[in-house]
């Protein structure tokens, strides 16, 4: 059983549907479903990087069960564009852990993995800015 606790307003998906808290709201899951809480779900309009549209993808394999050999498909291509661009062995590590996880089913796991690449690319493009102003 999973315990789930939302303020007023917050959003939640619960197998692909919008749900939103009108007041403060205790529920508890008592079977399996595909759960983001509203700050884990990405618009496809905010995945604008390569470890963004790998989040993105990711998520979508998770929620969407009915198009998920699709979404499989660009998981899989990303992720190997993405292992091609890396040289951090961290970074390296979070997407073999992540190909891992994807293909054992554990989407939600992995979307943890996806998480790390996204502030692993924000740090280089932080740093390539930098460079840029100096």
């Amino acid at each position: 059983m999973l315990k789930i606790r939302l303020r007023q307003g917050e959003k939640m998906v619960v197998n692909g549907a919008v749900l939103r808290a009108g007041a403060p709201t205790t529920l508890w899951l008592e079977n399996d479903a595909a759960i983001l809480r509203g700050r884990e779900v990405m618009r496809p309009e905010e995945a604008d990087t390569p470890a963004r549209r790998l989040y993105f993808s990711c998520m979508m394999a998770y929620l969407d069960p009915a198009r998920r050999q699709h979404h499989q498909h660009d998981l899989v291509a990303l992720l190997d564009d993405l292992l091609c661009a890396l040289e951090s062995p961290h970074a390296k590590a979070a997407c073999a852990a992540l190909a891992c996880d994807a293909a054992n089913g554990q989407y939600y796991r992995a979307l943890a993995h996806c998480r790390t690449l996204i502030e692993h690319e924000a740090a280089l493009l932080g740093l390539a800015a930098d460079s840029v102003k100096h």
